[in-house]
């Protein structure tokens, strides 16, 4: 089985699976996994459940494990541009040919047992599979959508985090916070260790409650038994953000965050705890505190506001800033760092004062209006589709906000398109802004000639 057999058959799984059948699939995880010889035993590590942030964390968390020289793999959901970015090495995708290997092994364990499972479930199964073979001790996972029916659980990682609850995937986790938070947090269990970002009343009592159910639990929260502060310090060519963190096992002054946001901060705090959870545990040894802040100056994200500053389409150059925001929360997020790239004028047309332009896609379900609530409704937006299943038609998305929208709502059929008529309406060296879904994104970064990172 070559790489694109592997793509296929993860596609196919993604677009024809029924609702009926999720419940035996994520069942014959555990089961696939006992077929393939339990890869994932002996892995240590931590799960990152949550709203938001979970990447970010997980690239932060990477970079903090490496530091300590230990070597560390990592499961980032969902990939950009190519389902090997599922598994890396040190923060590095692993190659096709070696991706294609695992995946065989794992199909074929389906096949033989006859054992139906999700695509997450090969995903996990897969990552397991091949940081067995590779020898690589440590995982930082991230689960896709809530957290106790997440198949990543199965891989058995005793450190927990809950990066942040808000409203996203309410038909599949529930229509509060307090529902939403109790079925993140449902993936600790007995013996772990949680590590719990910053709640909202609401959420951070659901998850009490579902702790207080469980045994043996060490527990570090947010403004509890952990702090943060962020501050600006001069740089040799421009000021620059490092943060403090201090946990019940350490204090970290200094650490600089290089992915941009205020939002960062949060996530690098949270991080950092998880990482001070799993030498807590014995899982590493404590990474010195030069090379700590040299890895997590190091560290980058794609696809999270993300600036690619000479872009070219065909006629056009300009700036484009993606990124995956994918709820409103997200959005409100990353809104400030939009705002400050928009206030930068790139343009080589003489014509100074054309607003951005939105590209703008995402999945059925998913609040529209509360998306783009936080942007200037004077931007003009070309609503579009993906390549992906659950993709919402563009006409249906644009019939959901022009009315409440200023600047033109226009559609188009792929991304290739949307990219052209957003690039005649911002002119050269115009701006425009990428988001909504992570698949959107991807197939942005690949129009642009980005390789996967």
């Amino acid at each position: 089985m070559d790489y694109q057999d592997c793509v296929d058959i993860l596609e196919k799984l993604h677009g024809h699976v029924r609702e009926a059948l999720h419940e035996e699939r994520r069942a014959n995880v555990p089961r696939l996994l006992e077929a393939l010889g339990r890869p994932e035993r002996g892995l240590r590590g931590m799960l990152v459940v949550g709203t938001n942030g979970k990447g970010s964390t997980c690239a932060f968390a990477v970079s903090a494990v490496t530091a300590g020289g230990a070597r560390v793999g990592s499961m980032p959901s969902p990939h950009l541009q190519e389902h090997r970015e599922r598994i890396r090495v040190d923060g590095v995708p692993v190659t096709r040919a070696e991706y294609a290997a695992a995946f065989t092994e794992v199909w074929q364990a389906v096949e033989r047992h006859a054992l139906p499972v999700l695509a997450t479930g090969l995903y996990a199964a897969t990552a397991a599979l091949h940081f067995r073979r590779t020898g690589v001790p440590l995982a930082v996972a991230e689960a896709s959508i809530g957290g106790n029916k997440a198949a990543a659980r199965e891989l058995g990682l005793d450190i927990k985090v809950v990066t942040g609850v808000g409203l996203d995937h309410t038909r599949l986790l529930g229509n509060s916070l307090a529902e939403i938070a109790r079925a993140k947090t449902m993936a600790v269990r007995d013996g772990d260790h949680a590590v719990l970002g910053r709640l909202a009343p609401e959420a951070a009592a659901a998850a009490q409650q579902v702790l207080d159910e469980r045994d043996r639990l060490t527990v570090w929260r947010m403004d509890h038994e952990i702090h943060y502060t962020a501050r600006t310090v001069a740089g040799d060519r421009a000021p620059s953000v490092v943060v403090d963190v201090t946990t019940p096992r350490a204090v970290h002054r200094g650490l600089p965050c290089s992915l941009p946001g205020a939002h960062q901060h949060h996530n690098l705090a949270v991080a950092v705890a998880a990482v001070d959870a799993m030498a807590e545990r014995g899982h590493i040894g404590t990474p010195d505190g030069e090379r700590l802040r040299t890895r997590l100056a190091a560290t980058r994200w794609p696809g999270r506001l993300e600036l690619v500053p000479d872009a070219r389409l065909r006629d056009w150059t300009g700036r484009v800033l993606l990124d995956g925001a994918t709820n409103p929360q997200g959005v409100t997020a990353v809104t400030p760092e939009i705002l400050r790239h928009a206030r930068t004028d790139g343009r080589t047309d003489g014509r100074a004062g054309r607003p951005p332009v939105l590209v703008f896609s995402s999945y059925e379900g998913k609040d529209v209006p509360g998306m783009l609530a936080p942007l200037p409704s004077d931007w003009p937006v070309v609503f579009t589709r993906t390549g992906s299943h659950t993709c919402s038609d563009p006409a249906a998305m644009r019939s959901r906000v022009v009315a409440a929208r200023r600047g033109p709502c226009l559609t188009a059929q792929d991304t290739r398109s949307a990219l052209e008529q957003a690039g005649a309406l911002a002119g050269p060296g115009g701006l425009i802004v990428v988001t909504g879904s992570h698949r959107l994104v991807g197939e942005v970064r690949t129009e642009l000639d980005l390789p996967p990172a």
